[in-house]
């Protein structure tokens, strides 16, 4: 034992009231290796001040920031069966998913929202990478179901925020499965002539721009995003090529027509709430739609057909 360590030391920073600071006091942005005060990155959004890099954000803060007054009513995920294959790898897939819920204070990698943006109310679905990296298993997928079907009833337009490493292999097949459910559950909703708006934001990777990621009407991305099915480095394996600067990120894709916008996460709450009341039929007031080209598809829904 060593008592000038153990002892002597607390005892002096006791009497001189020091403490121990956080370790993520300061942050270091990944670009320029600036460090960032933690407070200051938190106050904008996770946004790098100086060089724009946009860091991941956990599922509730990002709700809070694109909601008006930071008010949401979360919707209540169905229950799935936790671990329908008795999956083990070097874990328990149950061992693996309670240490993901303890990580992360959620049930799985989505939640959902109600709220209002500019006093138009909506839907909002939120992946969270935090969560085993986001992936799309059963509560995943239902719970993306549930969203478009609320929104569906309570005619919202719904918004989602995509961040994926692709399917959980630990549910296998059924996993897979959740790629056309919630096909299945965009189609259903575009017949009702609602908006569905897709944020990108990095990574959105694997099955799941496979799916419902890639089938919005408009779809947004985060400055720098990795956006696509397979990785980089798989592409550049299989066809034994160089790929481009940049491929596969937000900027890129936008350039190539898969991406409609590039938008800084400062200004998304704002950019969307003007595209939905154009869509919408909601005044606008002043300059407030100025900066946005946007022309609505032609929907092909009942209501329309039907003249609503």
């Amino acid at each position: 034992m060593n008592w000038i360590t153990n002892y002597v030391r607390p005892r002096i920073n006791s009497m001189l009231g020091r403490r121990d600071m956080p370790e993520n006091l300061w942050i270091k942005d990944p670009e320029s290796g600036e460090m960032v005060f933690h407070k200051d990155l938190e106050g904008n959004q996770w946004v790098i001040p100086s060089s724009g890099h946009h860091m991941k954000i956990a599922a509730r803060e990002r709700l809070k920031f694109f909601f008006d007054g930071g008010k949401f009513e979360l919707i209540d995920n169905p229950k799935v069966v936790a671990d329908p294959l008795k999956f083990r790898d070097e874990k328990r897939y149950v061992d693996r998913l309670k240490e993901a819920k303890t990580k992360t204070s959620l049930e799985d990698a989505v939640l959902n929202a109600l709220g209002t943006i500019e006093g138009l109310p909506i839907v909002a679905t939120v992946q969270d990478f935090a969560f085993m990296g986001g992936s799309l298993g059963m509560a995943a997928g239902e719970a993306i179901i549930r969203a478009f079907d609320t929104a569906r009833e309570k005619r919202r337009p719904l918004v989602l925020f995509a961040a994926s490493g692709g399917a959980r292999m630990q549910e296998g097949i059924l996993s897979l499965m959740q790629l056309p459910r919630t096909t299945v559950a965009v189609d259903r909703f575009k017949e009702s002539g609602l908006p569905y708006i897709v944020v990108l934001t990095n990574p959105t990777t694997g099955g799941v721009t496979a799916s419902y990621a890639m089938l919005g009407d408009v779809h947004i991305a985060e400055p720098g995003s990795l956006i696509g099915f397979a990785g980089p480095r798989v592409i550049e394996q299989t066809i034994r090529e160089k790929l481009p600067e940049g491929f596969q990120r937000a900027e890129y894709l936008m350039d190539h027509g898969m991406v409609d916008m590039v938008v800084s996460r400062l200004q998304l709450k704002s950019t969307v709430a003007r595209l939905l009341k154009i869509w919408m039929k909601v005044p606008i007031a002043g300059n407030e739609a100025a900066g946005v080209e946007f022309h609505p598809p032609v929907l092909n829904g009942p209501e329309q057909r039907a003249g609503a």
